[in-house]
């Protein structure tokens, strides 16, 4: 296929400074649970986006000196010349792709609390660190504003020396130092470097200046900065210091790289931003500047992208989140195969990896993360070893995937489905309030796997075991997803509660049923993520008096690692909705649910005359069982490899299940390695004996 012509402009060079970007597709700094922990898997997983046919690849956060250390989150260092020979890995893999290499290099000031060097924490001015840490960063003095002036001078020289193209200066976010000088809530200075715009924005002004005079003549020098807080005007806003601190550096930089703050409102979920809601905070930036901009907004239509462009919006498509979902998306524009996008569905399973300091994962895209240690590519696929017949039972998450990713290798792959529509939880959950992106996990795979054909879809499809042994497949995998549990069982209760058992509790199963609770009702959240306050925002906007209840310091505790934890509570209080935490669910009588206190132990009701129950899961894995059996037996000889993934093995995300089906598929008929994975090792230094 060739690319529609609409789209040329996408693929436009355009020139940053000294060096020039083969088209507008920018992979804009992020973070991957990798950083200088994982150098081989960054480099590969960089080089890949790179391969996809992202122009400009960026690193995510790179410190440049212990006192500005996040420590333990994983980012990148280049504190010294030690650290250039690994992050030059990654300048490599995507020049080989003929891309260029760009470098987010930066001071965390005092948003970092020093953990791991126990460097004393610096900024504009005395504050308390920002992670919560009992810990208070020091203001800066004259001699210390030198310091990092020169600590960010030779961190841009080690970049360059790195071999990298483009070389930021860093604030955005709330995270780099230059934002704190800029932010009048976090600088009460009485200096040249505090009280008015222009002298708040020196420091900004001085670092670009630095950088450019020390690598500017090779590199292009880029600016990241939050134009807008969404504080009012207790904060920076688009509309007033936001838009003069950019008017005043406007020519200075080569390229601005526009977002805003925090983080938690610039990578909003899909539950609660719409694709490009960041228009109308950045859309000013080209209006004030005639240097390129690029900026995010979750893009993924090629249309709207276009029109970006043509309308002056941006110049470069800037993508974090996009490019995880599918790494090869300006490629599969440029080749006219737009049904062959991964389309990103806003879940910020992304996000968590930062957070739990762990290798990057993502819903749509199993293989992120996973480009080194497991050697696998988004776009390719060994071919099928032993046996020809596979069959996969279950067509949720994890069966569409194993059977798209078993079809790809050359098995005749058949295709169970007990009910008649495909995509199992997915289909089930994108009907609840806000989800609606995440139908888009089931529409992929279905589109793909319709177009192939060695792939037989069985729909209303109930199988038992013999009717699984008398298929004839070699390879059976099931995939029959879990049922949620109705007797309290949970993470707070680790034994059935009485009256749990009552017809007037429901399940999520009953609420994707179509069933609602009679009111006032009230859910009682032991899963901790989105879940529970999902059911709690559908029985509210049924009318019902709801009241939503955990044993967590807050609702859906886990979302704070997606960054939605915030927006959900406010999300319930707007919706009329009682939150209750910190409690214990004890009994339910069909009138009210009795919950004790965590911080008093004390016993109170809260009316109830429907609960729903949000608490654990039990796998549906009777048919594997059963096959195990008759393996057992003699009596399904012919199958030489069975196994459950996904939710029917052990109850977890929709990414996890995705991942499931596509490891299995993966490694269907592949030897147990010696090692299950590489890992990355530190080299081992000479031991400091100070005994003996």
């Amino acid at each position: 296929m060739t690319r529609d012509p609409r789209y040329d402009i996408l693929f436009e060079p355009v020139r940053i400074g000294p060096v020039t970007a083969r088209n507008r597709f920018f992979q804009v700094a992020h973070c991957n649970g990798l950083g200088w922990t994982q150098p081989q898997a960054l480099a590969e997983l960089r080089g890949i986006k790179a391969e996809g046919g992202w122009a400009v690849v960026t690193t995510e956060e790179v410190e440049i000196h212990p006192s500005g250390d996040c420590e333990p989150y994983h980012e990148g260092r280049l504190w010294s010349d030690a650290d250039i020979p690994a992050l030059a890995l990654m300048a490599e893999a995507v020049h080989f792709h003929g891309s260029l290499a760009a470098i987010e290099i930066m001071h965390h000031g005092p948003s970092a609390a020093n953990r791991g060097s126990r460097e004393v924490p610096i900024g504009p001015s005395h504050r308390p660190v920002t992670m919560y840490d009992p810990v208070q960063a020091r203001r800066m003095d004259k001699e210390d504003i030198r310091a990092l002036r020169r600590w960010h001078r030779d961190a841009a020289l080690r970049a360059k020396h790195a071999g990298f193209d483009i070389v930021y200066v860093y604030a955005g976010h709330e995270l780099g130092i230059p934002m704190h000088f800029l932010n009048r809530r976090m600088n009460d200075r009485t200096d040249e470097y505090g009280g008015s715009l222009e002298n708040r924005a020196r420091l900004l002004r001085e670092l670009i200046e630095d950088t450019k005079d020390a690598v500017g003549g090779t590199c292009g020098v880029a600016v990241r900065i939050a134009v807008e807080e969404l504080l009012g005007d207790a904060g920076i806003t688009s509309a007033g210091e936001g838009r003069d601190v950019i008017a005043m550096l406007a020519e200075l930089p080569d390229l601005w790289d526009v977002n805003i703050s925090s983080w938690a409102n610039d990578s909003a979920t899909s539950r609660f931003s719409g694709e490009g809601f960041q228009e109308d905070y950045t859309r000013f930036v080209k209006q004030v500047t005639t240097k390129p901009v690029v900026g995010v907004g979750r893009y993924t239509s090629p249309d709207r992208m276009v029109s970006l462009v043509k309308g002056g919006v941006l110049d470069f498509i800037g993508a974090a989140r996009p490019s995880i979902a599918d790494p090869f998306l300006p490629k599969k524009i440029e080749e006219g195969r737009l049904d062959d996008i991964r389309e990103c569905i806003g879940c910020n399973m992304c996000v968590t990896s930062d957070f739990t300091m762990t290798n990057l994962r993502c819903t749509q895209n199993p293989t992120m993360g996973e480009e080194w240690r497991r050697g696998w590519h988004p776009e390719r696929v060994a071919a099928k070893g032993k046996g020809n017949q596979v069959l996969v039972v279950g067509a949720g998450p994890a069966g569409l995937e194993a059977a798209l990713t078993a079809a790809r290798r050359g098995y005749d792959v058949h295709l169970a489905e007990a009910g008649t529509e495909l995509g199992g939880r997915v289909v089930k959950e994108s009907k609840l309030p806000g989800l609606a992106a995440w139908i888009r996990v089931r529409d992929w795979r279905v589109g793909q796997l319709q177009r192939l054909p060695n792939v037989t879809v069985y729909r209303d499809s109930r199988l038992n075991g013999e009717d699984v042994a008398g298929f004839g497949a070699e390879h059976v995998v099931i995939a029959t997803g879990a049922t949620w549990r109705r007797d309290g069982v949970g993470r707070d209760s680790g034994h059935a509660l009485p009256g749990f058992d009552h017809p007037a509790v429901l399940t999520p199963d009953d609420i994707f049923a179509g069933r609602l609770p009679e009111g006032p009702v009230t859910v009682w959240d032991d899963d901790h993520f989105y879940l529970g306050g999902v059911i709690a925002e559908r029985c509210a906007a049924a009318g019902l008096v709801t009241t939503y209840v955990t044993s967590a310091l807050q609702p859906s505790a886990f979302a704070v690692n997606t960054l939605e934890a915030t927006a959900i509570a406010k999300r319930l209080v707007k919706a009329g909705i009682t939150i209750v935490t910190r409690v214990s669910a004890t009994s339910f009588t069909g009138e009210s649910l009795t919950v004790v206190e965590h911080l008093s132990g004390t016993a109170r009701g809260i009316p109830a005359r429907g609960l729903v129950t949000v608490t654990a899961r039990l796998p549906n894995d009777d048919l594997f069982e059963k096959l195990r059996a008759l393996k057992g037996k003699g009596e399904a000889s012919h199958i030489t490899s069975l196994h459950r993934i996904g939710d029917c093995n052990a109850p977890a995300t929709i990414q996890a299940a995705v991942y499931a089906g596509h490891r299995w598929a993966r490694e269907l008929d592949e030897t147990e390695p010696d090692v299950l994975y590489p890992r990355e090792l530190p080299k081992a230094a000479p031991l400091r004996r100070f005994w003996g």
